[in-house]
């Protein structure tokens, strides 16, 4: 699903309107008419105190249009303008002359600022400030904000909350409407999905008003929204007479003394994605545990019995998955530096073969094209230097990502991949996952994902999806505080299951309807 910027957003809007011949009241309608829908199916004309706060643009006139229709079915409720500018949309006029012929005529706000008392159980609408925002508002119009946030009230914002801005953080945390649930129509917008701008909203829902789809469709973006429509067709079935040769071959590098569970993991993840071979190197220390623990790998050892001095991989090798528990001493460095200058093989560089990286700049220009790295932001900032905020950051994996021709998977609670100057957003995943070990299953289900054919994008956005996805699955029997990286491992394949469950599902209702 396209993450379109506030000028798409516009364009689609326009697009829209001339090719179907209709005017932007009647796309601002159906907006309303959607909110009115998502509302009235809960609130079923419940006597709660609703209070909308409307702006003076396209953000206010959805706001009235939805006013009048909630007049129209009886709900208790109070209007606000907050007139904080005297120069005011088409569509807000034409919306608020249509609520004063239902005779009710909302309340002023300027900046005298009488304003209303709410209750902690009513519900607040803000539809102030839409995606067009672009400069901080005035102090009084602040005061507005903070006062709907101090009321700790219900919030529900239409399409962003009010203060936030597309493309940029807010001056200040207090300057944008804190809302528990964001009501965004046709796409979902970047700011949902990082930490500094995700803070001010708890929940969001898409509402579809009839944009041009084949439009959106078409139209490059920076950012792409990854959900189950993206990944199942991603998806290469296997077939009978087929063999473990056909599902390729991972050799899985690192460990050290102490931390060879991290090898155990990549090695299991790889496995479980469905490589049809793994082969783990790693320190003498890491032998026997990994083969009584994992009968299923072949394990080759270093000469050195608690960290890696030299790296070898077996001659039919797909992809080496590299770093996990890999350590920082100066004999792993080298061993590491030798490695890249000759070896061709894709690679998936985690943890310390990063880290090992960062001290060593010039050596990125060996990594082989289409190679993938899974930082998480540490680690990123290692590679990159600090960034201002979170934009900063998103662009930072851009460039790295073109200036090194490779993927980046930046991990977080909404794990960004970077390719092509893209950046792929991911749906799954859940506050479990904050444990130690589930990067290393990552990295070793993208290189299982690799090994079998998949090209090095798909294989980083389906193992980031699937690997949210068995977390995903996974919470409901543990809960997030008992969930590990071990459990993670064990669902990756009800992820697979559940992916194609859903699937089957969706083909089941469609059957019923035909």
């Amino acid at each position: 699903m396209k993450i379109l910027s506030a000028q798409q957003v516009h364009d689609a809007d326009d697009y829209t309107i001339k090719k179907y011949g209709i005017s932007s009241d009647i796309l601002m309608e159906r907006a309303a008419d959607q909110l009115f829908n998502w509302l009235h199916s809960r609130l079923q004309g419940g006597p709660v105190k609703l209070h909308l706060f409307c702006g003076i643009g396209n953000n206010g006139g959805d706001g009235l249009a939805l006013a009048r229709m909630l007049k129209e079915h009886g709900y208790n409720m109070e209007v606000y303008v907050v007139k904080y500018s005297e120069k005011r949309s088409k569509d807000f006029l034409i919306n608020l002359d249509r609520l004063k012929d239902r005779k009710l005529w909302p309340e002023f706000i300027d900046e005298t600022l009488h304003l209303p008392e709410i209750g902690k159980d009513n519900i607040v609408i803000d539809a102030i400030f839409g995606i067009g925002l672009n400069r901080d508002p005035e102090d009084w119009v602040l005061q507005v904000i903070q006062h709907i946030n101090n009321a700790n009230a219900f919030t529900l914002a239409v399409d962003i909350p009010s203060g936030l801005f597309m493309d940029r953080l807010p001056t200040k945390p207090e300057n944008v409407v804190q809302a528990d649930f964001v009501l965004s129509f046709q796409t979902p917008k970047l700011p949902f999905f990082l930490p500094q701008t995700a803070q001010h909203l708890n929940h969001w829902e898409l509402l579809d008003i009839g944009l041009e789809p084949e439009y959106i469709y078409n139209l490059p973006t920076a950012y792409e929204y990854i959900g189950k429509p993206e990944i199942a067709p991603l998806y290469q079935p296997r077939l009978k007479f087929s063999h473990k040769g056909n599902y390729g071959h991972v050799a899985v590098v690192g460990g050290s003394y102490g931390k060879i569970g991290a090898i155990q993991l990549a090695s299991k993840g790889a496995l479980q994605a469905g490589a049809g071979l793994v082969t783990a190197y790693v320190p003498k220390c890491g032998y026997i545990p990994l083969q009584t623990a994992i009968p299923e790998v072949m394990v080759m050892t270093d000469t050195k019995e608690d960290c890696i001095s030299e790296i070898k991989v077996p001659e039919k090798v797909n992809v080496v998955c590299i770093g996990m528990g890999m350590g920082h001493d100066q004999g792993t460095q080298k061993a590491l530096l030798s490695f890249l200058k000759t070896n061709k093989l894709p690679l998936v560089l985690d943890a310390d073969a990063i880290n090992l990286l960062a001290k060593q700049e010039d050596f990125l220009g060996l990594i082989p094209e289409g190679s993938v790295f899974t930082p998480h932001p540490k680690e990123f900032e290692r590679l990159v230097g600090p960034w201002k905020d979170d934009f900063d950051k998103v662009e930072k994996g851009k460039l790295f990502s073109k200036k090194y021709n490779c993927i980046l998977v930046l991990k977080g609670a909404h794990t960004i991949t970077f390719a092509n100057g893209v950046g792929f957003v991911n749906s799954t995943g859940n506050p479990g996952m904050a444990t130690g070990g589930c990067g290393d299953v990552l990295a070793g289900m993208i290189a299982g994902l690799l090994a079998q054919g998949y090209s090095s994008l798909k294989a980083a956005i389906m193992g980031v999806y699937l690997h949210g996805l068995a977390a995903d699955v996974g919470v409901n029997a543990s809960g997030f505080e008992a969930f590990t990286a071990s459990q993670l491992v064990d669902n990756i394949g009800n992820a697979f299951l559940e992916l194609f469950k859903r699937e089957q599902s969706a083909t089941q209702e469609a059957d019923k309807t035909e």
